[in-house]
């Protein structure tokens, strides 16, 4: 049986860095040989756009880009090919990526395979999120980060699910992370 590990969450909580230590900890302390890591931002930065934000309309209509619905939608399609791809093969896999109404696809996917899901949703602090995404340079994505976290939070599937990171190094994350209580 194989596993699936999503790291849900906001902007700037860490998903990515988590994700990553904690597939390093599934290798390297529970004697698995190999999971799949696949985060779910690489398949968004596939998406290379004009600096010109003017010329993505044309007689006020959007040009040959997509939209973000559309975006989105192919980011997912691609999350789960790849997903599938590694479950096929035995692996376990470790994702990380916003889930907003994207969790009855992730549901289905381990129903598919018979794995087991464990559902983690980041969050921290207003402060910590306007921090980390300062350090990193990415200013314009607060206001979307703290929209997020709102939302998150606040949503009723992810009650149970919500893993508080604020002032935790990745090394703490990983060591406190009691993944039972995460089972979906």
């Amino acid at each position: 049986m194989s596993n699936i590990y999503f790291f849900s969450g906001p902007c700037g909580c860490g998903k990515s860095t988590l994700a990553e230590a904690f597939a390093k900890h599934l290798v390297n302390q529970t004697g698995k040989k190999q999971v799949y890591l696949i985060h779910g931002d690489d398949f968004h930065a596939g998406f290379v756009e004009t600096d010109d934000k003017d010329a993505f309309f044309v007689d006020g209509q959007a040009s040959d880009s997509l939209l973000w619905n559309e975006i989105l939608k192919f980011n997912w399609e691609c999350i789960l090919k790849v997903a599938r791809l590694a479950l096929d093969r035995g692996l376990d896999v470790v994702i990380d990526y916003v889930i907003e109404e994207e969790l009855p696809l992730v549901q289905k996917l381990a129903k598919e395979y018979d794995a087991k899901l464990y559902y983690v949703v980041l969050t921290a602090s207003e402060d910590s999120i306007r921090q980390r995404i300062t350090k990193r340079g990415d200013v314009e994505m607060i206001e979307r980060a703290l929209f997020l976290k709102n939302k998150l939070d606040n949503m009723l599937e992810n009650q149970g699910h919500l893993f508080d990171n604020t002032d935790k190094t990745v090394e703490e994350e990983v060591e406190q992370l009691a993944l039972d209580t995460y089972i979906v």
